[in-house]
């Protein structure tokens, strides 16, 4: 690509969205100053369907992902030349043609965060916002005795619920509220070595159509560091046959001497089951440390829970 060339980048319609693109776009627009880069709205399932509960049910509605099957179709259909995502929602298998990029780094906050309350703060019952199975099922895990309330929309909507008295707390993740400026003065950051993130979460996705112009453009930016930690991430998540629907923990980092840690958990839906499984091995080879931790999740119980939770 040379002076005048156009690149167009699709993403949802949300601030926390165009935060993210922002985020990316900063250091690629200045590494590559004779390209024109545009921003295109493509708005998801997700974002048009507020009323269904949950986010599974818009993703069966849709024929795909809540929050990435339009914006993958725009790509392949050659609207849009770069898409930039929330990792932790695109799904593992992405859409023919198109292949994602090296993770650009430094990673945001993996950790999820407790908003307008702590943890032991919080009295008997109290009534906890959160959309995310995963969440739903670590919070229990946790505190059997709390009220979870399955809540959707966006960052600053679901934080209103807590100052109205709606709810006494809502699970957000520290990302989004790092990237919107809006982490509340009442909060707990959660130890993520107890309550184990999503996978992929705080990091961005950028997806290219493969062997495209903006694909040979962008191929040489990321980091490698964060790309294998969340490609390991992935990895253990697609052994487990598994999506934003069910509640999978992974937490992957560099240790010393470059090797690749990865940490996981698979927990029922009630909290009362849980599996918890880690490895390591070279940061050169994700996909084989998340296969193994995966295997190790499977082996301690994880099928069983799993197999419970795709039949309910």
């Amino acid at each position: 690509m040379g002076d005048g060339d156009v690149v167009r980048i699709g993403s949802r319609a949300s601030k926390l969205a165009r935060a993210q693109v922002a985020e990316w776009l900063a250091p690629i627009a200045a590494r590559f100053p004779e390209v024109t880069f545009k921003r295109q709205v493509i708005l998801e399932g997700g974002d048009k369907d507020r009323v269904t509960p949950t986010l599974a049910e818009v993703a069966r509605t849709a024929g795909g992902s809540a929050f990435s099957t339009n914006q993958e179709a725009a790509l392949v259909a050659g609207e849009v030349d770069v898409i930039v995502h929330s990792l932790k929602d695109l799904p593992t298998s992405v859409c023919e043609g198109t292949l994602l990029l090296t993770t650009p780094g430094p990673r945001e906050d993996v950790r999820d965060v407790l908003c307008g309350a702590t943890l032991a703060g919080l009295p008997q019952g109290a009534r906890v916002g959160t959309g995310a199975p995963r969440r739903v099922a670590q919070l229990l895990a946790l505190r059997p005795d709390l009220r979870v309330v399955p809540i959707r929309g966006n960052v600053p909507g679901r934080l209103a619920r807590t100052t109205k008295g709606e709810l006494d707390a809502v699970l957000l993740a520290a990302a989004g509220l790092n990237r919107l400026g809006l982490l509340p003065e009442k909060h707990e950051v959660l130890d993520p070595a107890v309550f184990l993130p999503s996978p992929g979460q705080g990091a961005l996705g950028i997806q290219v159509r493969a062997g495209s112009p903006a694909a040979d453009l962008l191929a040489a930016t990321g980091d490698p560091e964060t790309d294998a930690c969340v490609r390991a991430e992935r990895a253990l998540l697609a052994e487990l046959h598994g999506g934003c629907s069910v509640p999978v923990g992974a937490w992957g980092r560099i240790g010393p001497g470059g090797l690749l840690h990865l940490s996981a958990t698979v927990t029922s839906l009630d909290g009362a089951q849980q599996v918890t499984a880690a490895g390591e091995g070279p940061a050169d080879d994700p996909a084989k440390v998340g296969a193994m931790v995966a295997a190790e999740l499977l082996a301690h119980g994880a099928s069983g829970i799993l197999r419970s939770i795709r039949h309910s």
